[in-house]
């Protein structure tokens, strides 16, 4: 049986549609408001079909010398063109992206992690270095 941690993917999100970017500063001041954007497909489009979607993500900061993340958000996204009618035939489809802001004190990581219903678990990072 595999450990959660190796079910996450990676790789480069300029060639892989699957991979969540993060939008961040790379620095910012103590207890200053970090403005945080990840998102799905930047470079390569990810389908969003009912058969085929990104289902949330999640978004993290590890702060140095610290032993856990802190979850800082988390976006579902429900809508994927799917109705009554059956799948592909709404014209509401969610644009798998999510913004938030917070401040920390510590330089760490912001880690996001992301569920395709196809692919499975994806994971992307960004460190940010706070003074």
């Amino acid at each position: 049986m595999a450990e959660l941690k190796e079910l996450f993917q990676s790789g480069d999100w300029k060639s892989e549609k699957h991979v969540p970017i993060i939008e961040a500063p790379d620095s910012a001041k103590k207890g200053e408001l970090v403005k945080v954007t990840a998102t799905i497909g930047k470079e390569v489009a990810h389908p969003n079909k009912t058969e085929h979607h990104i289902s949330w993500i999640t978004l993290y900061f590890h702060p140095e010398g610290e032993k856990f993340p802190y979850e800082i958000g988390k976006a579902d996204f429900s809508a994927h063109g799917a109705s009554k009618d059956g799948p592909d035939t709404s014209s509401v489809y969610t644009h798998h992206e999510v913004s938030l802001s917070f401040k920390t004190d510590k330089t760490g990581t912001i880690y996001a992690a992301s569920l395709c219903n196809i692919h499975g678990l994806w994971q992307g990072f960004k460190e940010l270095r706070v003074s």
